[in-house]
């Protein structure tokens, strides 16, 4: 054992990263959430500089000049750019930093980073790569389902069973956990991001009308729902008329909106029905008490909770601060070493 290790225990500080396809949240232990952001970069082509990182980078999507591109560089839960990701990375760790009032602090931090179930071994070590590079110590990966567990204050390591939803941007992870690991597995590329398709689609199909990501993930954020709402919404819109090519402006409900979405929200109720089906019956037991425990964006979705308990026929109940649930079970994992350290060893034996 290093003689260095104990003091290293001192001097540096953990974090915990939800490295999510549409925000990056990274979780400070001992201090909670200390970075909220897009995961968005701006870069600029001429000169390959980043220009901006997060919320700022956001803002500039589908409003850059010729030379300027805001990139995100995750699709469906696996890096698609390293050397974006890395840039990104490198940006939200050191904002993690500054959090450190004692200059003593060691400024190498140990990361945990939540991944979906599906990731290949490829994928696997190009996240934990990209964390290195942009200044991580050590580097543990876990799946997210099992992170949104443990940061649901959910009893996984007890002979019961748990289960979990984390509905996020580019993925929707399932997960019937016992005794410390995974006994059913499902992990499918369908969650916020296609929410936000569906509405692009709805709109072009019914109004002749072309809308952006950005404008389609406002209109699911203000009027989204799974279930009728207790008063109705609407919202104006507004986008580029396909048969004019002029802008154009209509107002659309939440019941049209609640249409679009059916589509991928009865895709997700199948996956969860199945992952059910396929759970041991003395597990299936503890779901009919504890319920599926819903996490991720995608929980935010007003009316999924409902929809679902009458659609599987099990209590459903939304963790506490859904959207934090993955960072804050993987800044966690770091005190549940002997569980970190058997997950990191199933990951291997996958190889």
């Amino acid at each position: 054992m290093n003689i260095l290790s104990p003091l290293l225990e001192v001097l540096t500080y953990d974090i915990g990263i939800d490295l999510g396809t549409a925000n990056t949240i990274v979780y400070l232990r001992g201090t909670g959430i200390v970075v909220f952001e897009p995961s968005v970069v701006a870069i600029d082509k001429k000169s390959n500089t980043v220009l901006a990182v997060g919320t700022e980078a956001r803002q500039m999507i589908g409003r850059t000049p010729a030379n300027v591109v805001a990139i995100r560089p995750l699709r469906d839960g696996v890096i698609t750019d390293f050397d974006t990701t890395q840039a990104m990375l490198h940006h939200f760790i050191g904002k993690a930093h500054q959090y450190f009032s004692n200059t003593f602090k060691i400024p190498r931090p140990r990361v945990i980073v939540g991944v979906p179930s599906s990731v290949t071994e490829v994928e696997r070590q190009a996240v934990i790569d990209a964390a290195k590079t942009a200044g991580a110590r050590e580097v543990f990966v876990v799946e997210e389902a099992m992170a949104a567990a443990i940061g649901a204050d959910l009893p996984v390591e007890q002979a019961s069973g748990s289960m979990i939803v984390d509905v996020g941007g580019g993925t929707t992870d399932i997960a019937v956990i016992s005794l410390g690991d995974i006994v059913v597995d499902r992990t499918i590329k369908i969650a916020g991001d296609e929410f936000d398709q569906d509405i692009i689609s709805y709109v072009r199909d019914k109004y002749n009308l072309l809308i952006g990501e950005r404008t389609a993930e406002d209109v699911k954020l203000a009027i989204g729902s799974a279930a009728p709402l207790e008063e109705e919404k609407t919202v104006l819109v507004q986008g580029r008329d396909l048969l004019s090519g002029l802008p154009k402006s209509i107002e659309i409900s939440s019941l049209e909106v609640r249409e679009a979405l059916m589509g991928s929200i009865d895709q997700i109720t199948d996956a969860v029905k199945d992952a059910i089906e396929d759970t041991p019956p003395e597990l299936l037991t503890d779901l009919l008490t504890s319920g599926v425990h819903l996490a991720g964006g995608g929980a935010l979705l007003p009316g999924l909770d409902k929809y679902w308990q009458k659609r599987l026929n099990v209590p459903v109940k939304i963790v506490r601060e859904p959207l934090a649930a993955v960072a804050r079970g993987t800044a966690a994992m770091l005190d549940h070493i002997t569980l970190l350290e058997r997950i990191q060893k199933s990951w291997d034996e996958l190889v």
